[in-house]
């Protein structure tokens, strides 16, 4: 994973900007330049009636002048910081379309937008905009959360049995980044795989109910098993780094998030189709309330 150019996604309705805290914070580590980019749309100015066309390019092309200017004094603390940075606007919506378009053009290997939290609880909390990001991003999305940065460790939330080769394709690139995250910002990375047997109370018949436990203690193995296959491809990796969890994701996930000060969550986004197409597991958007770091999501290498 290169980190030599960085776009940050600047949210013009709010004064904080945490995607760009933290996206100074890497460059400062690794030497990338910062590509800052705004996106504007005003109705009024898209195609209203008795206005003329020449008019309302011009009106377009104003209102861009402005934000730019804007996003050029949020870039000189930078600038005169020593950090290569670009300012660049567009007109249109949605946001998560715009975004998409401009990396298609621009190549970031990374981008970074700050997610929104509750007003009473400092969680993550995704808004239509970061789900499509999610979903149609093509390059690595670091969603940016409000609480403190410290910087130290990150956790990849790893799926060793998988049904296909694109998911086991995405561990592995998983772990690769954790890596590189590593070695270039300094972060101490974990790898986390939880796993759950079908509760006694969805026993479907008397078999199984008989031989329960010995079923749960199977079903263990072949979760164990599986992870430690998949991080044996990585003897640098330390066993006291990995840990099994026994319970649902979207439980085992955040506590672990929270009872090792986690900075970074790593989890990998898989399409699923056309109907259920919730990404990263039906479980996804629980784990994202739930914890208080930033959140890193993969997509399989196309």
């Amino acid at each position: 994973m290169n980190l030599q150019h960085l776009l940050v996604v600047i949210d013009p309705t709010r004064e904080d900007q945490p995607a760009l805290t933290r996206a100074r914070w890497i460059a400062q580590r690794c030497g990338a330049r910062l590509e800052l980019l705004a996106c504007e749309f005003n109705p009024a100015l898209d195609n209203a009636l008795l206005l003329d066309r020449n008019d309302l390019d011009g009106a377009q092309r104003n209102l861009l002048d402005e934000r730019l200017a804007w996003l050029q004094k949020l870039a000189a603390p930078l600038q005169e910081a020593g950090l290569d940075v670009h300012c660049e606007v567009r007109w249109g919506k949605p946001l998560h379309r715009q975004v998409v378009l401009h990396c298609e053009q621009s190549q970031p290997d990374l981008v970074l937008k700050s997610a929104h939290h509750h007003n009473l609880l400092r969680r993550l909390f995704l808004t239509n905009n970061d789900w499509q990001l999610i979903r149609h991003c093509p390059q690595p999305l670091w969603l940016v959360q409000h609480r403190e940065w410290a910087g130290n460790t990150l956790c990849a939330a790893l799926d060793p049995l998988h049904a296909g080769d694109a998911t086991a394709t995405l561990d592995n690139r998983l772990i690769v980044v954790a890596r590189e995250l590593e070695q270039r910002l300094q972060l101490e990375a974990r790898y986390l795989h939880a796993w759950m047997a079908l509760p006694h109370t969805l026993a479907f018949n008397a078999e199984l109910l008989a031989d329960y436990d010995d079923y749960v203690l199977r079903t263990e193995a072949h979760h164990r098993d599986a992870f430690h296959a998949l991080l044996a491809r990585y003897p640098q990796i330390a066993p006291e780094r990995a840990s099994l969890g026994q319970g649902f994701a979207e439980e085992v996930i955040p506590s672990y998030v929270k009872e090792h000060d986690i900075d970074l969550l790593l989890m990998g986004a898989v399409a699923r189709g056309q109907i259920d197409n919730a990404l990263i597991g039906q479980t996804a958007e629980r784990v994202f309330e739930e914890i208080e770091c930033d959140l890193l999501v993969i997509r399989p290498a196309t």
